[in-house]
């Protein structure tokens, strides 16, 4: 017989873990907007969880565990998970024992979708999906991987191949708004340069199809790991070509965890939320409020000597960003 699954907030859980958990919850509380009426505000965050897959069942893992990923590491994510109404995540791998451990976690008022695995070097065995609190927003109906034409022409034709991972796009319903949230990760590949066709596809794929979506009064956000170098270069000129428009309190913030305050090179611009302000029907009809991101590396492992480069494979190489919005009731 297996043993009991240890509790998410146990307050038995052995010591640092328990004050590392408290610190974990109030400075979320401040970073965070708190979950108010659903008529009033809908918290949507995105996240790359370096390679989300197995899970080491011990508080720590230690050096001859594999994975790294152990149980303090995944009730720290699931506890930020928790503060959002749905999150996109990107790096779910074929091994679904972390997710299914933090679904059961949650509780059964969480859901998930995801894709499959994505077969081929490029893919690198990942899934994406969506994880999202049904007491807060319920599916609309949608749900459908986008892919290229027969044709092989999007737009512009500036993608002559399939997208290395499909992107993955699910409506929800929260309070009387509909929105559709597509998220993908873009393959970072061998140059930046390469990374351009793929970008340039995606932005004007959704400039089409937020025209349709919009047309029916629902809402059309992109979400993900665009693996964007720097703002203004020309990876973010091809994201944002056909109007996709990222909200300026997320100009500024930190992607990764190795990003450094005076080196510009390590401000990666690589996860973004981003929607068109513009364009008639491909309008946001969503209420903007703000948003941000959330740094935990200061907060988790306090008592080890973990660098940031052993704390990625236990936590993540990058911060989820999220966007707060209101909603109508």
């Amino acid at each position: 017989m297996s043993e009991p699954l240890p509790s998410w907030r146990d307050p038995a859980a052995p010591n640092p873990i328990q004050s590392e958990m408290e610190a974990l919850r109030q400075k979320l509380d401040l970073d965070v907007p708190a979950k108010r009426d659903v008529s009033r505000n809908l918290l949507i965050a995105t996240w790359n969880i370096k390679a989300f897959s197995s899970l080491t069942e011990k508080w720590l893992a230690d050096d001859n565990d594999s994975p790294k990923r152990d149980y303090r590491g995944l009730w720290a994510i699931t506890e930020i998970i928790s503060r959002f109404d749905v999150i996109a995540l990107q790096e779910i791998k074929g091994d679904l024992k972390a997710l299914r451990t933090m679904m059961k976690t949650l509780g059964p008022d969480w859901q998930f979708l995801m894709t499959d695995v994505t077969r081929g070097d490029a893919g690198n065995n990942e899934r994406m999906g969506f994880i999202f609190d049904s007491r807060r927003v319920r599916l609309s109906g949608l749900a459908g991987e986008l892919v290229i034409p027969e044709d092989g022409v999007i737009g512009s034709g500036a993608l002559q191949r399939q997208f290395a991972r499909t992107p993955y796009a699910v409506s929800f319903l929260a309070g009387k708004d509909t929105f559709i949230l597509t998220t993908l990760h873009v393959d970072f590949g061998s140059d930046s340069a390469g990374r351009i066709p793929e970008l340039q596809g995606i932005a004007e794929w959704l400039y089409e199809w937020a025209g349709q979506a919009n047309a029916y009064g629902q809402n059309f956000i992109a979400l993900g790991d665009f693996n964007i170098d720097r703002h203004g270069d020309d990876l973010w000129q091809a994201f944002t070509s056909t109007g996709l428009t990222v909200p300026a309190e997320l100009h500024g913030v930190k992607r990764s965890i190795f990003a450094k305050d005076n080196d510009p090179q390590l401000k990666k611009y690589y996860d973004q939320v981003a929607w068109f302000e513009s364009g008639g029907k491909r309008q946001l009809n969503l209420d903007y409020v703000t948003a941000g991101s959330f740094d935990f590396v200061p907060l988790i492992y306090t008592e080890t000597d973990f660098t940031k480069a052993t704390k990625q494979h236990r936590l993540s190489d990058h911060y989820p960003l999220w966007a707060e919005f209101n909603c109508r009731s």
